[in-house]
């Protein structure tokens, strides 16, 4: 029981107050740039555990509930009808409001939060290529498809692949391009397993599809996955490794939004959607190896700035789409309408937490575990 709380549950909580002190903190940045007090800066929700007071009057604090964490500005309840129109604010107050700030300004510091999440991805993965290396999968078998060219050939998991028709071969991607250039023709295959090499022949099954042009293509296709545990790291140029940080992030909140969409249409299960449990989960099982750690808080980290930016208010997107309205109306949204707003979102995002749960219930089997305690 330690060994599962240190591993899942403390991994997790760790994992997702660093990402939620970098959304919070690009919140705060920006907010003080543009003159906005800052009253509270929270990780965590619920009572005080530990606080104290900086300089310019900022509430700094842990929380006994360590599920997320708020930036509290001065002004900022003010156009919803919060504890600061009960009266009159003086000038010097209005000058340190977030009410009284401009529209470009309040839009900046609620989008602040979201795009901080997303340079603290490219940060990271760019130290990461640069430093450790991309990671890359060799030339070993992780899986050979039934039916295959592969299993024709008689390919197994664990076989490493040193060269085809004489063209050395080191990473996954030489094999799979060599493949891809020789549908239906005969290749040779020079493999090593268990410490012996052996001569194979394969062909190529050909695979017939239409590019971008419009012109059918054919391309071969062997059969094999690589073996996920058999990487190694490519150190990259700091260029490099700074554009395929921002390539790989572009990709993954790309793949996010692709995602959802399919969900939303119903051409993809809703069964894939995730919550807390699942996060947990893959945190432990990410955590186990220092790289692989910080690859998943960089991937994890983009997604989290994605979501917020969903046009549901109680997330900053929804704040971005009263702004919107605002820019177009010339006038702020009426309050009774953004209350309604707010109350929607909070039902929304509530029936969302709950329907993630329950898939990550059904997807570890919790169900069936509890079944057989009582069978």
């Amino acid at each position: 029981m330690f060994e599962f709380f240190w591993d899942y549950i403390v991994v997790f909580l760790i994992v997702l107050t660093i990402l939620v002190f970098v959304h919070e903190l690009g919140h705060y940045v920006l907010a003080r740039r543009n003159g906005v007090r800052i009253e509270v800066f929270s990780i965590g929700f619920g009572p005080e555990i530990y606080g104290w007071n900086d300089s310019a009057g900022t509430r700094w604090k842990i929380s006994a509930v360590p599920l997320g964490g708020y930036v509290k500005m001065f002004g900022e309840l003010g156009a919803a009808g919060g504890a600061e129109d009960q009266r009159p604010m003086t000038p010097e107050e209005q000058a340190v409001s977030f009410h009284h700030k401009r529209l470009g300004q309040r839009a900046a510091i609620v989008a602040a939060g979201p795009i901080a999440n997303f340079l603290f991805a490219f940060v990271v993965l760019a130290g990461l290529f640069s430093i450790v290396g991309l990671p890359l999968p060799l030339a070993v078998v992780g899986e050979v498809q039934p039916e295959s060219a592969a299993s024709e050939a008689g390919l197994r998991p664990g076989d490493r692949i040193l060269s085809i028709n004489g063209q050395t071969i080191v990473w996954f991607s030489d094999l799979r391009r060599i493949v891809r250039e020789n549908p239906a023709v005969r290749v040779d295959i020079l493999i090593r397993r268990d410490g012996v090499d052996l001569s194979l022949q394969a062909t190529p099954t050909g695979h017939k599809f239409v590019d971008d042009q419009g012109m059918e293509v054919e391309y071969g296709l062997l059969g094999v996955m690589p073996d996920p545990e058999q990487v190694e790291y490519e150190r990259q140029n700091p260029f490099k490794a700074t554009w395929m940080a921002v390539e790989r992030s572009l990709g993954l909140a790309t793949q996010i939004f692709s995602s959802v969409s399919q969900m939303i249409t119903g051409s993809r299960s809703t069964e894939d959607l995730g919550g807390v449990i699942r996060i947990a989960q893959f945190s432990g099982q990410m955590c186990q190896d220092p790289v692989n750690c910080i690859f998943f808080l960089a991937a994890l980290s983009v997604n989290l700035g994605l979501i917020n930016l969903f046009p549901i208010p109680v997330l900053d997107g929804g704040y971005l789409a009263f702004y919107a309205f605002e820019a177009i109306l010339r006038r702020p949204l009426d309050p009774r309408a953004q209350e309604y707003g707010f109350r929607f979102g909070i039902v929304l995002v509530f029936l969302l937490m709950i329907f993630a749960t329950w898939n990550d219930l059904v997807y570890l089997k919790v169900f069936e575990f509890i079944k057989q305690l009582f069978t």
